[in-house]
């Protein structure tokens, strides 16, 4: 047995390597953990169980059967993370640039597997070449079943992403189905062609980092939620998104404790200028509503008119949604509509309460706009916020016109509470333009038509430039000072947290992609 026992031990030790001490040096001159690292680093001490630590690939093909190293490039397994279970994959790069075999994907395959059948988010840690072209279809095949898990997965736990290498050809879909995908500055990118097939083909001349790196995909593409400055900073960003999720969609998020004290908040009276047309900050207003320091913004190098994040708000997670003025004047656009939408069913999906702060002029006009589809990209936002069954509150700050008043929570389309500043204009749309229609006969019959458009602005904006009309329908449910926000939120969150609501009984909707 003793002589046993020694050679396991020889095997273990055989796949901790990796491919080899080599190949880990040339690893970390590239500034870069080893697959091993990263795991260590981002679960808990001594916590981590690795599940296939003895598989090899069965390729025989082109030599590969001389080369063979226990683990396939992926190690897989389960542990903790401050305390909570999570399964995990990390691939190495060391082991044959990390590239996908037929074995590779059974062993993510099985852990995905396992996340499902015990209710626990599912987080991989990207590093590869791509597939395997010795193994042909196989290592093809192999991709297929992970994407399949990652559909089946969606909605049931959280699958988080992080890309710390290349991630080529198929292998960027997986990541691209999973609810997050984080990525490292520098030395990581993503791309279905690199620059070489991009060159042949459009003869355009571009970089990895140009065409697919951590900058791009964070504010061009949008694939990338969040991007980190190496693979410390993206592990602890990792451990933060993941302390504002619950374990499936079956659990809430973590309630941290949290004692009530004063809870009015006097610098939301002065965040709103008193011209209505110029801009603030909407980030103040969120960090004098929620529990301090709690912010943890999602995309936030992209469509940058709209905010989305969580936060906690007396202890409890939520989600926010938000028109941000400083940007386009916070109107709803192609980008910022897709943008929010799926943040609204992430939120959903996990049973995470929505708050929503308007302050939007409309939705953004022109060719570009139209011709990219605003119509059926602005309708997944309405759709997702229609469909959302999580509490829901809304507080109007400023301007909410025409159907992007719709769109943003209104009571309409479901929102369970809403609240409006004083400074809130609700209308079709501002004052000046509604006036130049409605009293077009008038104003240009007047001597004066520039005194006379003046004149009937005005009387719009006394009419309908305010929260009182629609407050008086029903549509606003209460009227509240600025510095009231914070601790009707509490209340409101507080007394939705048991909300029972059921969609029509159906197979799933047919949101417009």
């Amino acid at each position: 047995m003793k002589e046993k026992i020694e050679a396991l031990r020889n095997k273990l030790e055989a796949a901790r390597k990796g491919g080899g001490e080599a190949r880990i040096s040339r690893q970390h001159e590239k500034k870069k953990l080893t697959a091993r690292e990263r795991i260590d680093y981002l679960l808990d001490e001594g916590s981590f169980e690795e599940m296939g630590a003895l598989v090899t690939h069965r390729a025989t093909d082109f030599g590969m059967e001389k080369q063979q190293y226990y683990g396939d490039g992926v190690i897989t397994g389960y542990g903790t993370i401050e305390g909570r279970m999570v399964y995990i994959f990390a691939q190495d790069f060391t082991v044959f640039g990390g590239a996908l075999s037929e074995t590779h994907a059974e062993k993510i395959c099985k852990v995905m597997d396992m996340a499902m059948r015990t209710g626990t988010p599912m987080i991989g840690l990207n590093d590869s070449g791509g597939a395997r072209i010795q193994e042909g279809v196989n290592s093809l095949g192999g991709y297929a079943d992970i994407f399949h898990r990652n559909v089946r997965s969606s909605g049931v736990i959280p699958q988080i992403s992080a890309i710390m290498g290349p991630c080529a050809g198929g292998a960027v879909y997986s990541p691209a189905m999973t609810d997050f995908t984080l990525m490292v500055e520098n030395s990581s990118y993503m791309f279905v062609t690199g620059p070489n097939v991009v060159k042949t083909v459009t003869n355009e001349n571009v970089t990895a980092e140009e065409l697919g790196g951590a900058a791009t995909h964070a504010s061009k593409s949008g694939v990338a939620h969040f991007t980190a400055m190496n693979d410390v900073t993206c592990l602890d960003k990792l451990k933060k998104l993941l302390s504002y999720l619950p374990q499936n969609n079956r659990e809430k998020p973590e309630k941290i404790p949290y004692v009530s004290g004063e809870e009015y908040r006097d610098m939301l009276t002065s965040l709103i200028p008193d011209h209505p047309n110029q801009p603030y900050d909407m980030h103040k207003v969120i960090e004098e509503i929620i529990d301090t320091d709690t912010f943890f913004e999602v995309h936030e190098e992209y469509a940058e008119n709209i905010i989305v994040g969580f936060a906690r708000l007396g202890g409890r997670s939520i989600g926010i949604v938000a028109n941000q003025p400083m940007h386009l004047a916070g109107v709803l656009d192609v980008n910022s509509s897709v943008k929010a939408a799926r943040f609204t069913r992430f939120c959903d999906c996990f049973n995470i309460p929505l708050l929503v702060l308007v302050d939007v002029p409309g939705f953004l006009p022109g060719t570009d706009q139209e011709w990219n589809g605003i119509i059926v990209n602005g309708a997944k936002l309405l759709y997702a916020l229609s469909e959302a069954t999580v509490p829901k509150v809304t507080v109007i700050t400023r301007k909410a016109y025409g159907g992007a008043y719709d769109v943003m929570n209104s009571k309409h389309i479901g929102a369970d509470l809403n609240f409006a500043w004083p400074s809130a204009e609700i209308a079709v749309m501002g004052a000046k333009g509604a006036s130049e229609i409605i009293f077009k006969k008038e104003i240009r019959a007047a001597e004066n038509s520039e005194a006379k458009l003046a004149e009937k602005e005005k009387e719009y904006a006394e009419k309908f430039a305010n929260p009182y009309t629609a407050a008086q329908r029903g549509f606003i449910d209460e009227v509240i000072e600025p510095r009231e926000t914070r601790r009707k939120l509490l209340k409101g969150f507080s007394m939705l947290e048991c909300k029972k609501a059921e969609l029509p009984q159906r197979k799933h909707g047919n949101i417009p992609l």
